[in-house]
């Protein structure tokens, strides 16, 4: 994946800061921020006390499902990328309390476009990939825009231990059904679903999103995929 080719068209602010968030935003985020504009083999050079185990988060939106988790498994390290900048105010508040030294050490921030992180990440260093509700970007030629596509793909397959999982929620179905003809498609990836509530349940560890909760509250359905990596 070329770092030259790849182009952001999220949106990368919202509504105006509060001061509390702006706050948050020039004071904690440097310490959470995961600075990586070169090729490492080791990220626990990010983390102070080293961990075992890492899990990565590709657009964590206000950050509920990344706190979440952060908290309940204080074992591992956590990469979450974000690069719309409210939504990385929303996380740190969750996070962040007046006692920096009880601020979580297992979290770190990378705070822009996933795409220009994966190349820079060590080979099987995750035992986990999220992409909670992504942006299906719904009209077809918007499609080149969806992350999953053949070339993040090749990524987290490069980044995956094998055995290590994969996890994609939605509650567009066009887009659960292209995803599902890539990830398939792909030789690295089984899907690991034997029956519909395999797919139509929440994850027992995932706690729901801000938009995942809106789309409930509007009757829409949501679809949860598990992906094992391949040996």
């Amino acid at each position: 994946m070329e770092q030259k080719n790849i182009r952001f068209y999220g949106r990368r602010y919202g509504r105006p800061l509060t001061p509390a968030r702006r706050r948050l935003i020039d004071e904690a985020l440097p310490a959470f921020a995961l600075k990586l504009d070169q090729p490492t083999a080791d990220l626990n050079a990010f983390f102070d006390p080293p961990l075992s185990r890492f899990w990565l988060e590709i657009g964590f939106g206000a950050g509920e499902h990344l706190a979440a988790l952060a908290a309940d498994h204080p074992d591992v390290g956590f990469v979450g990328c974000e690069p719309y900048i409210n939504g990385i105010g929303s996380l740190l508040a969750k996070v962040c309390t007046n006692d920096a030294a009880r601020r979580p050490k297992n979290i770190k921030i990378y705070p822009d476009d996933a795409r220009l992180l994966l190349p820079n990440l060590p080979t099987a260093a995750f035992d986990r990939i999220y992409a909670m509700f992504p942006d299906p970007w719904p009209k077809t030629r918007h499609h080149r825009r969806r992350l999953i596509a053949p070339e993040t793909l090749d990524e987290m397959a490069r980044l995956l231990k094998p055995g290590g999982i994969f996890r994609m929620a939605s509650d567009h179905m066009e887009y659960i059904r292209w995803t599902l003809f890539h990830v398939r498609r792909h030789a690295a990836f089984e899907w690991v679903a034997r029956r519909p509530v395999d797919w139509r349940r929440r994850y027992d560890d995932s706690t729901p999103t801000r938009y995942e909760a809106k789309a409930v509250s509007k009757g829409a359905e949501c679809v949860y995929l598990t992906f094992r990596r391949r040996p």
